[in-house]
Order: structure tokens, then sequence, then C-alpha cells
């Protein structure tokens, strides 16, 4: 169901108000009552990208001075939530809380991508970046990046790896390790990290790739033992794990991103408004902290940021998937 959070500050609407007045050509009627925003997330609630939606709506109410609502539209691995955006007014006020893996791994999955990630969207705002962290079973023989290498190479096919699902960001995460390293590895995948990662605990599989903020509970219990983040920095939520880089993995930078994006033909003046009140709710302390022991790194800037990132991720997924049978 919907959440409705509500936004605050009459001179902050009257502003928005007045820019969609000069944006969308609307008359002083329209500008006294501004629409709600419709904040699309392409998963069903309880999930981090819902989590993480919702934990940022409140703030950007308060920013933009106006209702804020969350809408779940799960299915095609995201992509129907955008596709409902792509296909909306440009003053419907409908904005697309975007996963990475839905713009840059989903096109190359599913056989019928119902809009076009680079065209079809206006980006709006990069919003979070986070990292994956490789985690292994305490009881396994490799407990560092170059022994498991040693390991999977002397032993081919043997180091099992669990997912999300197949074309998860997880499972090619394992995909380009195995590429970078020249090793093979076997792909297991499940319905969500959580039974993947129960696997891992319990032996049944080596290792698995996960979300810095999902894997962290696990990794402070004791009951897995991370040896690498797939980034090229170390993450702020777990500062003492390494990263690929200084494993010796070279040219793997794995992560994921949020981002927001607006309807086709979005006015340039509104895609300011927005993205400055993004940046402003990503700034409120509440809001940072939240996002920061969630594992999460802050991504703001310009538009174009989402577009170029965006764009290169794109390509590298499909290199990585060439050969992949996703049926």
């Amino acid at each position: 169901m919907s959440k409705f959070i509500p936004g605050g500050g009459r001179r902050k609407l009257l502003q928005l108000g007045a820019a969609m007045a000069l944006g969308f050509g609307l008359g002083p009627v329209a500008a006294q009552a501004p629409q709600t925003v419709r904040l699309v997330v392409g998963y069903a609630a309880g999930g981090p990208v819902d989590a993480a939606a919702r934990l940022i709506a409140p703030a950007l109410a308060r920013e933009l001075g106006q209702n804020v609502v969350v809408e779940n539209r799960p299915g095609a691995a995201g992509a129907l939530g955008g596709d409902a955006v792509a296909k909306s007014a440009p003053n419907a006020m409908m904005f697309f809380f975007a996963a990475s893996p839905t713009m840059t791994i989903t096109p190359h999955v599913i056989k019928s991508m119902p809009f076009d990630p680079l065209k079809d969207l206006a980006p709006i705002a990069p919003i979070l970046s986070y990292a994956n962290v490789l985690v292994v079973n305490n009881d396994q023989p490799f407990k560092t990046v170059p022994e498991l290498v040693a390991y999977a190479k002397a032993n081919p096919g043997k180091v099992a790896y669990g997912s999300a699902g197949m074309g998860a960001s997880n499972h090619l995460s394992g995909e380009l390790f195995a590429l970078r390293t020249g090793t093979q590895l076997t792909h297991v995948p499940y319905k969500g990290n959580a039974p993947a990662m129960t696997d891992v605990i319990g032996g049944q599989i080596q290792m698995m790739f996960d979300i810095v903020g999902g894997a962290r509970a696990h990794i402070a219990g004791g009951r897995v033992r991370p040896i690498a983040v797939t980034s090229k920095e170390r993450n702020a939520g777990l500062p003492q794990v390494i990263s690929m880089k200084e494993a010796g993995i070279e040219d793997y930078d794995v992560g994921g991103w949020y981002a927001l994006y607006g309807p086709p033909k979005m006015e340039p003046e509104l895609i300011k408004r927005v993205n400055e009140a993004t940046r402003q709710a990503l700034a409120r302390d509440e809001v940072k902290s939240r996002l920061v022991e969630l594992g999460y790194d802050l991504w703001v800037g310009s538009p174009g940021l989402v577009t170029e990132r965006a764009s290169r991720e794109l390509a590298l997924w499909g290199s990585v998937t060439k050969g992949i049978k996703f049926d």
C-alpha cells in the first residue's frame, strides 16, 4: 500500500507551485494547488529499495513542500515501475526511484524491456551508491581473495556462490569476478539474498556477494567471513574490509546505486528544482546518518552523473551477460 507523507512549508510550496506554473505553462489556479508527488518503486514493499525510498521520502516532502507518496509497482525486475513513469505525462509529478539493476542489468536479462533506460526517462538526481561485499563460509580453506583465486583455479567449478537469482547484481558480481580472475565458479540462484546467505552460513555453498547493509549483521555476529568489498575504495560501513583493488583484482569496481528519474520531456526548471530538493533532503543529519548505518554512500550531483554511470554500466553488464542463458 502507498504511504502518504505530509510535506510542510508554505513558502517552499508556493515556490514550487510557481516553478510548476513556469515549467508547464500552468495558470495561477494550478500554481496554488500543486500535485502530490508519486515516488514509484519497482519492487515490493519491505525490500531494500522500498526501505530507502521511504526513508528519504519524508525529507524530500519537507524540501518540496508537497505531499509525497511511495508507490510500489513490482514486476519485471523493477521495469514495470520505470515503464509507468516513462509513459506518464511530463507534468504528472510521478518520479521513478530507480535501482541500478533495473537500468543496467534488466535490459540484458528479460526478453522484452518495456522502455529504453537511456532514452525514455529524464534523469533528475543521483541519490545513493552501495557496494557488495564478498563473504565466505567460516570453514573454507581460503581466507583471502588470493587464496580463493588459487583454490578456485586448482578446483575448477567446485566453488559455488549464491545470489538473489539469475541476473541479480550479485549473480553478475560473481560472473565478473570469474572473468577478471580467470576462474570457473558455480552459480547457485536463490529466491532472494536471505536464503542464499543462510546456505553460506550453513556451508551448503561456499560464498556470495551481498550488499554491505544486508551482510553487516552476519559479519558482526561472526557467522561469515568478509574478504573484500567490490568497490575500488573501502566502504564506510565496513572500513576494516579491504577493497578488491587492494586484494589485487584490477579493473573490478562493482556497485549499485539509486537515482531519481522523471517522465520524458520533463521541464528543465522542474528537474533543477527537484534535484536541489533531493540534495537538501540527503543532507539532513537524520537521513544521512541512517543511510550510512545501512551501508550506503551518499551520491549527489547533476543529472549528467546518472546518465554517465548508467551508460557505462549498461555496456559493462552487456559484455558480462553474453553467453548466459536467463530462461
